[in-house]
């Protein structure tokens, strides 16, 4: 399936800053069943963009405005093919913890299996998994074992959009059961990883179809997760709408958690307080949609200025993953 994708963010200021520097992780990756056909990426003010790819394959730009601008904007428009993958079975069957162990002792996935500065164990995620009753092997298949994770985050902890922050740690959402995509996303993989297998962030985009019973927004960027299983490699859950990954999933960076993709992050030189705002749009399309004024700002933009206090003379922007 074609998807066309825009991913529009503008930040404002509440005066002129002298300097923005930011990096942006917005183009979807080409590998197994996705490719990415077209990527354009707009900047005003102007500038000029670089690019590189980092030590886990993800397609990073960068840019610097070094003149006084009261405003930024960034767009970014795709043209991506995802394709279905192969059925699962319902279980991996006899030996496949043996097999998973071996399969890590080949190779380096210590990344993905050591705590992170957002995916990390604590005595309220330890009762979680107890509540959930996946907390060990216990003899469970690990195939199962990740589905019945899967359901349980859904089932235990409401999708609320900004029910929390950028920076909130899992134990926020944990004690609330609420959160965002970016909080169910950090539960689950802190979890997998207490079970000795490897898993990693998945930060992109998700199409809504019109029979889709999804909780997220269509109109903000997706995250979920991926595991390490034997015969299977990489497997995909999301466990904000208790699916499997699919082909509505657009992947655009992976990472050990959303501190190593955040889709906008950098920093600006200036005394002003800021506003962000951000509008995603995910098409099934053949060719890359022509702009036009549908994400135009509004006037709440005003309003949320004036509430807003003065920050540092150096601060980072961040962009949450609803």
């Amino acid at each position: 399936m074609f998807y066309a994708v825009r991913h529009f963010t503008q930040f404002r200021y509440s005066r002129a800053v002298r300097q923005s520097v930011m990096e942006v992780r917005m183009q979807p990756r080409s590998e197994n069943t996705q490719r990415c056909f077209t990527f354009q990426l707009s900047v005003s003010p102007r500038a000029r963009i670089f690019s590189y790819t980092d030590h886990l394959g993800n397609l990073i730009h960068h840019f610097d405005i070094p003149g006084a601008h009261q405003h930024l904007t960034i767009v970014a428009d795709t043209l991506v093919d995802v394709e279905p993958m192969l059925d699962l079975p319902d279980q991996l069957g006899e030996g496949a913890w043996d097999q998973l162990d071996q399969l890590i002792g080949e190779e380096d996935y210590w990344d993905m299996l050591m705590p992170s500065q957002f995916a990390r164990s604590s005595p309220e995620l330890e009762a979680f998994e107890k509540e959930l009753g996946v907390g060990a092997r216990d003899g469970k298949d690990p195939l199962v074992l990740l589905r019945e994770m899967n359901s349980g985050i859904y089932n235990a902890i409401s999708y609320v959009r900004e029910s929390t922050r950028v920076d909130s740690p899992i134990e926020d959402a944990l004690r609330t059961r609420a959160g965002v995509c970016q909080d169910l996303t950090h539960i689950m993989i802190a979890m997998v990883r207490n079970l000795r297998i490897p898993c990693r962030y998945v930060s992109g985009y998700l199409h809504h179809g019109a029979d889709d019973a999804d909780r997220s927004v269509d109109s903000a960027t997706h995250a979920w997760v991926e595991a390490l299983l034997p015969r299977l490699g990489w497997v995909g859950f999301d466990p904000t709408n208790n699916v499997l990954a699919g082909p509505r999933h657009i992947r655009t960076a992976i990472g050990r958690d959303y501190a190593d993709v955040p889709p906008t992050v950098g920093t600006l030189k200036g005394h002003a307080s800021s506003a962000m705002q951000v509008r995603v749009r995910v098409t099934p399309s053949e060719a890359v949609l022509p702009p036009d004024q549908e994400f135009a700002a509004d006037e709440e933009w005003s309003r949320f200025l004036e509430t807003r206090q003065d920050d540092d003379d150096w601060y980072a922007h961040q962009q949450q993953q609803q």
